[in-house]
């Protein structure tokens, strides 16, 4: 077997940090609930299955107790009937009952659908389920919204297309029973800040409509599945997070690329590293699935397996899967993956969530993906109930990934990190105050999660966004509706659509204005399904991207000029020689150049200008500023190279101590601040009025740079590497140095 094989090979084992074998695990059973209706028993065993296990069996019986559930269980151990069991159950006894069941995306939706249509068919009984989405049609909906007995939806369908229209939906609200949320893990950040408020507005018309639903959720293993549930809903949760489900013998492998250059401490590329693994397997015929961090490393790597399996693996048994991609190229490949076509699929985060694409044997994690959380995730999409599987994780230069690997028992024996919400931010709060203005007045005194609801619901009548009328409530005074021009995943409201001009003008996928800054530039490459497409034009006005196909060697890279002043100071504490700030900021940012990246190499080809719209941010930071007793006798060039420095290990190390969403935190070394009057490192929040990123790293700003500082020295580079502060070439020869000086500082 390969595994014996790489544990004989010097090349490879020399670079495993940590080489880890949890053995396989039999099922934990349980019999049918005796308060369970027969027919779904019946129809379970015309499924093959004549038991549960232990946790879905827990599950059906606290939810039959009127408890809110919160299941916390690995992928593929049965998490479906943890929800379908009670909600089916109680339909039966009640036809007149409705359920609401929300998944973060569509793929989910329709992959959860199949499922739950297949157990309605055995049940042999009249329970219709639909999906109701932005792919539904039109002459659809109305019979949904009458005879839907559990409505299939997404959270940015429920925020915009189901509560601003709630009097047609009169019957769900009215006989809504059980609301199902899964990967609520995923509600975090901005997302989940928004989610909380869209959970407050549903829990609002319910009451008007005088019902009251049990939740019943899902999530990954994460710190504090019950606290984020209770931080969602405003509603107590029971936990369950014992397993009954079995599992086969799993490896997990934390591999290290080797120095190439000692004294500047680079390490070959983990994505070069990440395609020789992945290619060994492929061509043992062991069916794996190949994790990276970008859409660019997706077709990048798709690009080179392809390349190193071919005569061995059909080129269309390798496939790519990330945002982006049409839903009927992504639906095509799920059903590869379960047939066994497909024998190889490189794919985002995308395929993270508990989308069935079978069970496959092997996974290889391109680069630590932030959390540890994303992590067993990841690894989660390889390994049967019975027989080996193997995770491999291949680690990038970055600090963040240093530090885990060479510190395993930080990732196998402490604790995954904890997933917050910040449902109080100000412009998500008067977002969603306005939407529920929108679906039902507001009472005087109502509150909406804050004390200060009237004072908020007061100034929206002063900018004449809302009218006080004489019975003292108020109404929403526009005509637009408001959730139209919110949206729950990003700032962004809307996306640029990417359009091929070589086949007749066909959209080949879509991409968010912010990210189409740095990807969809004049002259960037966009790669889609390994294919190579130079961007001619991008029109920001109409979202759309003309591109056309290319042959190149290389891909390119953008760079942001940004440029950071504090608004308003609302914490300040100094130390012996450095102040720890946090407030309000201004950031400007302008996309500036593009780096042609070589194929293979990696070598930096050249460079080009980018001519697009500065993009402004009104958010808060937190902020770490030296004194002159630290720096009196250092020079500009080594103080520039200590914020550097600085600012390098502090990113990479928040999300240690923060579950950040990717990108929901930046950062910006300034030689002189104008607020501080110091040189000064800023953490910032990427959303507009912050999320309580830089507001929770203020909090816990001590753990984070001693753990900066243990990451530095435990680097073995001299002065300075992609794995602590920086390139030397970015920093300098004193980089290293100066950067411990400074954290040394912070008492």
């Amino acid at each position: 077997m390969l595994l014996d094989e790489w544990k004989r090979t010097p090349s490879f084992i020399q670079n495993v940090t940590h080489w880890r074998v949890y053995p396989g695990q039999e099922a934990v059973y349980a019999d049918f609930p005796a308060a369970m209706d027969a027919r779904i028993g019946e129809g379970l065993i015309k499924k093959g299955i004549r038991q549960l296990y232990s946790h879905q069996a827990e599950a059906f019986s606290q939810v039959k107790a009127g408890q809110n559930i919160v299941v916390v269980t690995p992928t593929a151990s049965g998490k479906t009937l943890c929800y379908n069991l009670p909600v089916l159950d109680h339909l039966l006894q009640d036809p007149e009952a409705r359920a609401l069941y929300l998944f973060p995306t569509k793929a989910l939706s329709q992959d959860q659908m199949k499922e739950l249509h297949e157990m309605v068919e055995h049940l042999e009984q009249e329970i219709k389920t639909f999906t109701y989405d932005g792919d539904t049609p039109v002459t659809a909906r109305q019979a949904i919204r009458q005879a839907g007995h559990i409505v299939v939806t997404n959270p940015d369908m429920l925020h915009s297309g189901i509560l601003p229209h709630h009097t047609k939906w009169v019957k769900l609200f009215e006989n809504l029973k059980y609301v199902v949320i899964d990967e609520i893990h995923m509600y975090r950040g901005v997302f989940g800040s928004h989610v909380a408020n869209v959970i407050r507005r549903l829990k609002r018309i319910c009451k008007f409509y005088g019902s009251n639903p049990q939740f019943i959720c899902c999530s990954a293993t994460i710190a504090n599945p019950r606290e984020l549930a209770v931080e969602l809903f405003g509603e107590e949760f029971r936990l369950i997070d014992q397993s009954g489900a079995p599992r086969g013998e799993k490896h997990f492998i934390f591999y290290n690329p080797p120095v190439v250059n000692q004294q500047l401490g680079i390490r070959r590329s983990s994505l070069l590293e990440a395609r020789k693994v992945a290619t060994q397997l492929l061509k043992r015929e062991v069916q794996t699935i190949v994790f990276t961090k970008a859409r660019t490393q997706v077709e990048v790597m798709l690009t080179y397996l392809k390349e190193s399996t071919a005569g061995v693996v059909p080129s269309k048994a390798v496939r790519g899967y990330r945002g982006g991609y049409l839903p009927t190229e992504r639906r095509e490949i799920e059903r590869g993956l379960r047939s066994g076509d497909v024998r190889g699929v490189v794919s985002t985060n995308a395929l993270e969530l508990g989308i069935d694409i079978g069970s496959l044997e092997a996974c290889v994690i391109t680069g630590y993906p932030g959390t540890i959380a994303s992590v067993w995730q990841q690894a989660g999409r390889a390994g049967r109930r019975h027989g080996k599987s193997v995770t491999v994780m291949v680690a990038s230069s970055a600090p963040l990934d240093q530090y885990i690997v060479q510190h395993p028992e930080y990732f196998f024996e402490g604790s995954p990190e904890h997933a917050w919400v910040h449902p109080e931010n100000l412009i998500i709060l008067v977002d969603h105050l306005k939407c529920a203005a929108f679906e039902l007045p507001f009472e005087p005194d109502e509150q909406f999660g804050v004390a200060t609801t009237p004072e908020i619901l007061d100034y929206l009548v002063e900018e004449r966004v809302l009218n006080k009328a004489t019975d003292q409530r108020y109404y929403w005074m526009n005509d637009a509706m408001p959730s139209h021009d919110i949206s729950l995943r990003s700032a962004a409201q809307e996306n640029v659509l990417i359009i091929d001009m070589t086949e007749q003008n066909r959209v080949i996928g879509e991409t968010d204005k912010f990210s189409a800054l740095t990807t969809l530039h004049e002259k960037a490459i966009y790669i889609h399904e390994g294919v190579q497409f130079q961007v001619e034009k991008l029109d920001l006005e109409y979202g759309k991207a003309f591109v056309r196909k290319v042959d190149s060697d290389y891909y390119t890279d953008a760079e942001l000029a940004v440029n950071l002043r504090v608004l308003d100071e609302f914490r300040e504490e100094p130390d012996e020689a450095v102040r720890h700030g946090f407030g309000e900021v201004m950031v400007n940012a302008m996309p500036t150049i593009y780096k042609k990246i070589k194929f293979d190499t990696h070598e930096n080809l050249g460079w080009g200008k980018i001519h697009l719209p500065e993009a402004e941010l009104h958010t808060m930071s937190y902020w770490l500023a030296f004194d002159e007793p630290l720096t009196k006798d250092m020079t500009k060039e080594e103080i520039e190279a200590g914020l550097v420095g600085t600012a390098n290990l502090l990113k990479g190390v928040a999300p240690l101590y923060l579950m950040c969403a990717p990108g929901d935190l930046h950062v910006q070394p300034q030689v002189r601040a104008m607020h501080t009057k110091a040189p000064t490192v800023f953490l910032y929040d990427s959303y507009p009025g912050g999320i309580g990123l830089s507001d929770k790293f203020y909090q816990v700003r001590r753990d984070v740079i001693r753990t900066a500082l243990d990451m530095l020295e435990g680097c073995s580079c001299e002065h300075g590497c992609p794995s602590c502060v920086g390139p030397v070439e970015i920093v300098g020869d004193k980089g290293k140095a100066t950067t411990r000086r400074f954290l040394q500082a912070v008492r």
